[in-house]
């Protein structure tokens, strides 16, 4: 999951993967697309890099507080009317190219890297040139108004150049006397049957959710009209060759289950994939998924198979959620030593870049180690500014806080700081989220008006503080019921109590952070009336 995986940085990103890679040359058909070469450095790069090396010496070696953090990134709209101008006209010169493509069938082929195609381009049009008299030259210039953009087909220019040739007689024939025909015959035209094309489950041109996916294209280029087109008719022509909606459909077991999910819904309505890379310290997972090429490949596959069902989930719908979160755990994650994981995340970044355009709107990277700066130094030249833009960095004591900026905590796992889990509380019960000071003590309380049974989750993030609950009853002759006695709490257990109360009154919860530091409060509760 794209810029995700998508599925990446990764993020994909994607061994931060979103997606997968091809198969090598002697398996697959496919053109492996060549390493870009490193490009230099931008002012914000240094900046970035600067800072991340200040945080690698800062003594305690983990940079909680300094590790680099990118640009904001605001996700742009998928309606066309709310595009500019020359937004909009690129969608249509798009949608013409595309509709060209499809009459002619040209969503075939193997895949052409983009810098090969355009070298095509300019070598037929300079064989045309050669091939054409000065009169000729003369009658057959095309016209190129500034509105083409350049984005007019090889095919489509040649058309123009056979069609004029054609209606220039030369002289001789020109003198010959043309002899009528006694029963003409008219010429029925041919008819073009359209190419049927789908990308991820959408038809393209069928309606205006192929108008959301071209925005994508679009987009990961930049609004170059033909840059956007050859994306896109490669991205067909590899999904044709990789076998894509058959991969979708097998079986591949769900060993890898823990590594990559996805749970829940971020603020705005993205679903979000967790990518978990510490589960590959399990030797024989690890051994299993890229001990050698055909297990690589087979992950990559698997990999492109979660990616693919995912992006077919999503809402491709004009103002419809078309984009997914990631969230990235580098915990215990293998590192740099790990040479088939670099690689396999590597050949999945690719695919993901390639093919996968603006499928992820954050990726955030959680429990970042030291050695990551490295490592993101490393793959920084294979991402766009864009994608960059998107990325979100914490350390371990910063990551709770940094997911819930953007995930609600009844939508995060519990091993993530949420409350998101089986039991009593579905994601649909909200969470209140309040904060503990310093050397302080904090209560909370839950208001009971009749007889009733009353349930409550309560956490406090990285914990270390003490918790205890009584019963207040409202009638002044009742007595207070110790519901649990107070008592130190540590690790990230959720702590899960309940209390029938005969009377009305209130439930009190009473947190006593001892610590020199604020801690963040996570509780919800329910009430359930009893019949006696």
């Amino acid at each position: 999951m794209a810029d995700e995986v998508q599925m990446n940085a990764h993020a994909d990103q994607v061994t931060v993967v979103d997606v997968a890679d091809v198969p090598q040359a002697e398996k697959s058909p496919v053109v492996a697309a060549k390493e870009p070469p490193s490009a230099p450095e931008s002012d914000e790069e240094q900046a970035l890099e600067t800072k991340a090396s200040d945080t690698a010496t800062n003594g305690d070696g983990h940079g909680d507080e300094k590790v680099p953090q990118s640009g904001s990134y605001k996700e742009e709209s998928t309606r066309v009317a709310d595009l500019v101008d020359t937004q909009k006209k690129a969608v249509e010169q798009l949608k013409a190219l595309v509709r060209e493509a499809l009459d002619k069938h040209e969503f075939s082929g193997s895949v052409m890297p983009q810098q090969q195609q355009e070298q095509k381009d300019e070598s037929v049009k300079e064989e045309e040139t050669k091939d054409q008299s000065p009169k000729e030259e003369n009658i057959c210039q095309v016209d190129a108004s500034p509105e083409d953009d350049g984005a007019k087909t090889v095919e489509a220019i040649g058309d123009t150049v056979v069609s004029v040739s054609s209606s220039v007689q030369s002289p001789e024939a020109a003198k010959e006397p043309v002899e009528a025909s006694a029963d003409p015959v008219p010429e029925e035209p041919n008819k073009i049957v359209p190419q049927e094309v789908s990308i991820w489950g959408v038809p393209l041109l069928a309606d205006e959710r192929s108008d959301v996916i071209l925005l994508k294209f679009l987009r990961a280029r930049d609004f170059k009209v033909k840059d956007a087109f050859i994306m896109l008719q490669n991205t067909i022509r590899w999904q044709k060759e990789f076998g894509i909606d058959q991969l979708v459909e097998q079986d591949l077991g769900d060993e890898l289950h823990k590594v990559v999910f996805m749970h829940g819904f971020n603020k705005q309505g993205h679903p979000v994939c967790y990518n978990v890379f510490g589960e590959f310290q399990n030797k024989e997972l690890y051994r299993k998924a890229f001990s050698d090429e055909d297990k690589r490949q087979n992950f990559l596959r698997w990999r492109i198979q979660f990616l693919e069902k995912s992006i077919r989930k999503l809402d491709f719908s004009p103002g419809g959620i078309c984009t997914i979160v990631q969230i990235n755990d580098l915990k215990n994650s293998p590192g740099l030593t790990k040479w088939e994981l670099r690689q396999a995340t590597k050949q999945a970044l690719q695919l993901l870049q390639d093919n996968y355009p603006e499928f992820v709107a954050r990726q955030v990277f959680i429990n970042v180690p030291w050695w990551y700066l490295a490592v993101n130094k490393m793959i920084s030249p294979f991402l766009t500014q864009r994608t960059r833009s998107k990325f979100v960095f914490a350390g371990s004591s910063k990551s709770a806080d940094t997911i819930f900026r953007y995930i609600a905590a009844e939508q995060v796992p519990v091993r993530y700081g949420g409350l998101s889990k089986d039991g009593e509380f579905a994601t649909t019960d909200a969470v209140v989220e309040e904060t503990v000071k310093p050397a302080a003590k904090h209560t909370v309380e839950f208001p009971v008006t009749e007889a009733c049974f009353v349930t409550w989750e309560v956490r406090v993030v990285g914990w270390d503080v003490s918790y205890g609950a009584e019963f207040v009853p409202g009638g002044e002759d009742s007595y207070t019921i110790i519901i649990q006695k107070s008592k130190k709490v540590v690790g990230d257990s959720v702590v899960c109590d309940n209390f029938k109360a005969g009377e009305p009154g209130k439930v009190v919860l009473t947190i006593h952070n001892p610590t020199s530091k604020k801690k963040k409060l996570l509780y919800r509760f329910k009430i359930m009336p009893t019949s006696d």
